[in-house]
């Protein structure tokens, strides 16, 4: 489909209005090979004219530098955007992160150290990265009630955390956003934290929509990642076994697509899209013509029998090799 010239239809998160489809702006910085710093903020620039207003990034997306990369490119485009930005993961190294840490007095310091990188005076969207083991949700919502009501944040969300844990959470303080990892090969969200979102009005923000590449049908073989890419070193799914045989699946997409005259990554995020309005997809990118190719996406309507032929491709008891390795799952549907 054409990438013609438009802007979003806006979607709401709490009290945040924002573009129906998110930017993730992880890899601007840093697990999926170089970006340069001009093409980083040449892909902001142009997003926000997209109305693609949803800008999320974490305090250890490249050690901080992901949020300062984010400061400068809305130097005079602050009102612009819609700031989503992470807390709670240590990360000391050059991996994923050791651990969670979530107390109030933490958590006030992350939202003090983030303010101060993006240069901003509030944070639209305060999100908890995984829960603390160590520490009851209903502290930590509380504590973000507070920074609320400071003004320092507008709305707050939890990730990859359980319904128990989003209902605990919201009884506290309302929480906006629940942000999972949510795509065609990835369906673990539906299995209980959706319904708990749509019963408490929580939106949803898909995080790694396309498979992290896999399901725009482009990454056939482990050795086109470079050496630093984190899909070899710490998400099984793209080891050598289970890349190839994941492989059937991201084909039959491309084939639906080829026949619907898209691509593979617009279908996949469009299935998304029809997944209800509640849902903000988040992919990322550092090339303006994935950056207009994705967001062309969210135009793209899809019949009930196209719907079920592209989930029927990509069927979830398929897919060969966990989402995350062993450590970070621990983590997971806290």
């Amino acid at each position: 489909m054409a990438t013609e010239q438009f802007v979003l239809e806006q979607r709401r998160i709490g009290p945040l209005a924002v573009g129906a489809q998110g930017l993730g702006c992880l890899g601007l910085s840093e697990f999926y090979g170089p970006v340069a710093e001009a093409d980083a903020l040449a892909v902001i620039h142009r997003a926000l004219d997209l109305g693609v207003t949803l800008l999320d990034t974490a305090d250890v997306y490249g050690h901080g530098e992901n949020e300062r990369l984010i400061g400068r490119a809305l130097a005079g485009r602050r009102d612009r955007a819609v700031i989503a930005t992470k807390f709670g993961v240590l990360r000391p190294g050059s991996g994923v992160g050791t651990g969670i840490r979530a107390d109030p007095a933490y958590l006030r310091e992350s939202c003090e150290a983030s303010l101060r990188r993006l240069g901003v005076d509030h944070i639209d969207l305060f999100q908890l990265t995984r829960a603390d083991p160590a520490v009851p949700v209903e502290e930590t919502a509380g504590a973000l009630g507070e920074l609320i009501a400071a003004g320092k944040i507008r709305a707050y969300g939890l990730s990859e955390v359980s319904a128990a844990t989003l209902r605990r959470a919201h009884a506290v303080t309302p929480v906006a956003a629940l942000q999972s990892e949510w795509s065609l090969w990835s369906r673990d969200l539906e299995e209980g934290p959706l319904a708990a979102c749509r019963e408490l009005g929580i939106a949803v923000l898909a995080y790694a929509p396309l498979g992290r590449g896999f399901l725009t049908g482009t990454v056939r073989d482990a050795g086109q990642l470079g050496p630093a890419d984190f899909r070899r070193i710490g998400l099984p799914r793209f080891e050598p076994a289970n890349l190839a045989a994941n492989l059937p699946l991201a084909d039959r997409l491309v084939e639906l697509a080829r026949e619907r005259g898209v691509t593979a990554a617009q279908l996949a995020l469009a299935w998304l899209h029809h997944q209800g309005p509640d849902v903000v997809p988040i992919p990322g990118t550092g090339r303006l013509g994935h950056l207009a190719e994705n967001a062309a996406a969210t135009r793209l309507a899809l019949t009930a029998q196209e719907l079920a032929a592209i989930a029927a491709a990509v069927p979830a008891d398929q897919v060969h090799g966990s989402r995350w390795n062993a450590a970070s799952t621990a983590f997971l549907n806290g």
